[in-house]
């Protein structure tokens, strides 16, 4: 008799141990999906590296965030945040500075000020590295994306109007170097 209460005892504390992994599982799922609709649709954080956006961002160069390395937090250039909800209404403009998936390799991310939206006729000077001057139409669909470091930046001069489907974000606020924090202007460069 007492060992049958011990078993029943034991597949009890089993049956609350199952339960509680479960509804800790089940925490996990519930906060970690909204985390990710959150940086997915909302808000999300982002290091912007490269020369390609001096002076506006990363004005520094390529240095690391932290004095002292960290395997999980090596982080260079930087950091900004970034709102989807301007990239989803489709309201985009002239000036503003946008992540987007990159052309050329979709598994890297580069970051860009909007020079053109559909429609838009764009005239790309002379240069050694983009061949002779041309005038082109942004397509239906489609955004001219340029660095601000015109002479250090590949962009749509290389590539050509991007699929507007490629834009994920609009940087609206520069929070690291702390010295350097504030909103990030939506205005065409007057090099451009």
């Amino acid at each position: 008799m007492g060992s049958q209460a011990a078993a029943h005892f034991a597949h009890l504390r089993r049956l609350a141990f199952t339960k509680e992994v479960q509804q800790m599982a089940f925490t996990f799922v519930k906060y970690g999906s909204a985390v990710y609709c959150f940086r997915t649709y909302v808000m999300a954080l982002t290091a912007c590296t490269g020369p390609s956006m001096f002076p506006t961002l990363n004005s520094r160069g390529d240095t690391p965030l932290l004095p002292f390395s960290l395997p999980f937090f090596n982080i260079k250039g930087d950091l900004i945040l970034l709102e989807h909800f301007s990239v989803f209404a489709k309201i985009i403009k002239v000036g503003d500075v946008v992540t987007a998936y990159s052309v050329q390799n979709p598994r890297h991310i580069v970051c860009k000020r909007v020079l053109g939206l559909e429609g838009d006729t764009i005239k790309v000077p002379w240069s050694s590295t983009n061949g002779p001057a041309r005038t082109v139409k942004v397509p239906a669909g489609h955004v001219w994306l340029q660095g601000d470091n015109t002479l250090n930046s590949t962009d749509s001069r290389h590539y050509g109007p991007v699929p507007y489907t490629l834009v994920n974000g609009k940087a609206f606020l520069k929070i690291w170097p702390l010295k350097e924090a504030g909103w990030v202007s939506s205005h065409v460069p007057a090099l451009l």
